[in-house]
């Protein structure tokens, strides 16, 4: 038995459900997102609450059951609250900023680093060493901070580069004399 799957998922108020086949929209102050599940699970929303089922006792129903309930939740938290990674740069002279759709970053390179953002994203630097993705589709968001990240990612010896600002970067020893 999936303890994941077997937990409802609750609607907040402000947040419709409606199911039609395998696939389900959800409708909220942010967005609107649709998911198509598989054959495997069975979907049904009652008293503002959304329930996965599996068809079967079959391995790929159980996986199915775990991950579809998953998808729904972070759905309802995107179209409510949404989701948000934050970067940080370090290094002198290193920098971003905003220009329209456009983020552009200054990394060391000989060039400038024009970032275009996708639909969906808002991107923002507030600080000239500080980047902020938010979205409501979390792996969306991910993806663009792991590609903002990708330009220059951060080095073990002084730490120089863009980071997650919870993430911890293990720090070397130079060389010695």
């Amino acid at each position: 038995m999936s303890r994941i799957g077997k937990k409802p998922v609750e609607l907040p108020s402000g947040v419709t459900a409606s199911v039609s086949g395998q696939t389900i929209e959800i409708k909220g102050p942010k967005d609107t997102q649709s998911f198509t599940a598989t054959d495997d699970v069975t979907l049904s929303v009652e008293d503002n609450v959304v329930k996965v089922t599996p068809r079967g006792s079959s391995k790929r129903a159980r996986q199915q059951w775990g991950m579809s309930r998953t998808v729904i939740a972070n759905m309802v938290t995107g179209v409510t609250t949404g989701f948000k990674k934050e970067l940080e740069i370090n290094g002198v002279g290193y920098r971003a900023q905003m220009q329209g759709n456009t983020l552009k970053l200054a990394l060391g390179l000989s060039h400038d680093v024009n970032f275009e953002v996708p639909a969906g994203i808002t991107v923002t630097a507030p600080k000239a060493t500080q980047i902020i993705v938010e979205g409501t589709d979390p792996q969306l968001v991910g993806q663009v901070a792991a590609n903002i990240r990708e330009w220059r990612k951060p080095e073990p010896y002084k730490g120089k580069g863009i980071k997650y600002v919870d993430e911890y970067i293990f720090r070397k020893e130079g060389k010695k004399k």
